[in-house]
């Protein structure tokens, strides 16, 4: 397969992934549950980025807003736009997690992990906080992983076709 071929069937992937998780997040009040049973909070907010069309004909929307419901970027899934680029959130217990997510280039940029104290007690090891932000790091690669691994399961099973209609409807609802 060359190369730009699959660069493209990435990025409908990765636009599929977005947006079946914009849905997922909201459908499920923001909670996930990982594999083994472990809950965490996921919700896509402040920055989305929808498009459509191809060439010339090519349109984006970019929302953004803090506290905002993301209407446009909403209208734009309306309109047969997909998602291409989100920023995600990720909660687990008093940990927070922030990254903005492409679909283009099927990657995240920008995470933001918890803050780690790097005060250093007398007799704590000097690599401690350095070995405590790196395991913050896998957890969110982790979580990731994890919702990705949900949306595989469900893109590639029978089921795909009636989560695309409870997607539409989630469109149109409001």
């Amino acid at each position: 397969m060359d190369l730009q071929l699959a660069q493209e069937k990435d990025a409908v992937l990765g636009k599929d992934f977005l947006t079946w998780l914009w849905f997922k997040s909201e459908e499920q009040n923001h909670v996930f549950k990982t594999r083994e049973g472990e809950d965490f909070a996921l919700w896509m907010g402040q920055k989305i980025v929808v498009e459509g069309g191809e060439g010339e004909s090519l349109e984006k929307a970019v929302c953004t807003g803090m506290m905002s419901r993301l209407q446009e970027a909403k209208l734009g899934l309306g309109t047969g736009k997909k998602v291409v680029q989100a920023r995600v959130t990720l909660e687990e217990d008093s940990n927070s997690w922030s990254m903005q997510l492409d679909a283009g280039m099927f990657s995240f940029n920008g995470l933001k992990p918890p803050k780690v104290d790097t005060q250093l007690q007398e007799g704590e090891d000097p690599d401690g906080a350095f070995l405590e932000k790196m395991y913050l790091l896998e957890r969110a690669i982790y979580y990731t992983d994890e919702v990705y691994s949900m949306f595989l399961g469900k893109r590639m099973s029978s089921e795909w076709n009636q989560e695309c209609q409870r997607i539409r409807e989630w469109i149109y609802q409001d």
